[in-house]
């Protein structure tokens, strides 16, 4: 839903075309969440569905201007005034990666953590290091480019902390994995019948 709040309080300052929406994005979020235009048009397009936005005048260069209504005011002060909701379940890839390795006969989850754990560090290296160049990227380049670097660096930290945080949670699986081996690989394939419906819910 970012993305989609995110255009809305753009559109709140002004009427926007199509790419200069993109780029007033990318300029509040340093380019770490590329968009394109087609992704821009189609929600764009959902939002005025929703009533949201309009669709504005057409300039002479043929740049078609999407304004927001009423409504869509109302939707952003209250995007501001409510926090982000972090859901109980999950779809991480590397999280059902690692508990199928653990569980599968045949399958070295140890090996699996170690060559995620090299990858990840390294991509905290990277980040860490974008986020050094992002510091001062904006230093002496006047007021607007300071802004720019300062939401990048903004960014960035979220991504560097979520990054370390990996790191730490592939550290903690390894070393759960080396103290408790009876529970490794304990799953073999069933042959009972699986119960037809939705299964609980755990988290």
């Amino acid at each position: 839903m970012s993305v989609r709040q995110s255009l809305l309080a753009i559109l709140d300052q002004g009427p926007c075309y199509g790419y200069q929406l993109r780029a007033e994005f990318e300029r509040r979020t340093g380019s770490t969440w590329p968009l394109n235009v087609g992704q821009i048009y189609n929600t764009l397009e959902r939002l005025e569905r929703d009533g949201l936005v309009a669709k504005g005048e057409t300039d002479e260069q043929g740049h078609v201007y999407w304004a927001i209504t009423e409504d869509g005011s109302a939707e952003v002060r209250a995007w501001w005034s409510s926090p982000i909701a972090r859901t109980t379940g999950t779809r991480d890839e590397l999280a059902i990666k690692i508990a199928v390795a653990a569980t599968l006969p045949g399958v070295d989850a140890d090996d699996v953590i170690r060559e995620q754990h090299r990858a990840s560090l390294a991509h905290v290296r990277l980040l860490d290091g974008l986020r050094r160049q992002s510091v001062t990227a904006g230093d002496g380049h006047g007021e607007r480019a300071e802004a720019e670097a300062f939401a990048r660096s903004l960014v960035l930290d979220a991504m560097v902390f979520a990054a370390e945080a990996e790191v730490r949670w592939l550290e903690l699986a390894a070393e759960r994995l080396s103290e408790r081996p009876s529970q490794r690989r304990a799953l073999e394939l069933t042959t009972d019948a699986p119960k037809r419906g939705r299964p609980a819910k755990v988290l």
